[in-house]
């Protein structure tokens, strides 16, 4: 299946919808947090959507991502 997330852009939406700032989630990637923002505003651009939120809740709809705690 086809897949409009990188697999970075991923990485930190899965972290953001567990509750990690942009700062915690830029440290637990080794990138920097404007890197973060980055792939935050991007996944939001493609989805064209103006917000974290929106982008999740469109994400979830998209079935890009899952609320399961793999932990």
């Amino acid at each position: 299946m086809y897949s409009i997330l990188t697999n970075r852009e991923r990485e930190v939406y899965e972290l953001l919808i567990r509750n990690h700032s942009t700062r915690e989630i830029a440290r637990l990637l080794g990138i920097s947090d404007k890197t973060v923002r980055n792939h935050i505003s991007n996944v939001m651009l493609k989805l064209g959507v103006k917000g974290r939120a929106q982008a999740v809740v469109e994400l979830l709809r998209l079935e890009e991502l899952d609320l399961e705690q793999d932990d």
